[in-house]
């Protein structure tokens, strides 16, 4: 079986998200620390769905839900770097989830093109 990066770095990224989830609860941090545990998973999972898309559409939909959560677990991780709520430093997930959205974004793209090059030659 073919390794799908995307899908890996998705599930590592997840698991290391609820060990801070966990982390953050032991310093009594509730605040924000749902919301992150909560768009950080669905990332992979829409990764995961992506990977038995119905269609193109489908694949470039579920790919686009996962980056567009990608981004709102960017924003709390900044809020956690911002805001003082906790030590644990964010920069690690941070550097993570860029990348991951620079993935997401091109596997976007790139599909949105292929997409539009398979109409135009029908």
């Amino acid at each position: 079986m073919k390794e799908n990066l995307i899908a890996e770095k998705t599930f590592e990224f997840s698991l290391k998200v609820i060990k801070l989830y966990m982390d953050l609860k032991s310093e009594n941090e509730f605040i924000l620390s749902k919301q992150l545990l909560k768009s950080a998973t669905s990332i992979g999972a829409n990764v995961e769905e992506s990977i038995v898309a119905q269609s193109k559409n489908d694949f470039i939909n579920k790919l686009s839900i996962a980056n567009k959560e990608a981004r709102e677990t960017r924003y709390w991780l900044r809020l956690y770097e911002k805001s003082n709520l906790t030590s644990i430093s964010m920069t690690e997930y941070l550097d993570d989830i860029e990348h991951i959205i620079n993935i997401l974004t091109k596997i976007i793209k790139t599909s949105k093109e292929s997409n539009q090059h398979k109409r135009h030659n029908l």
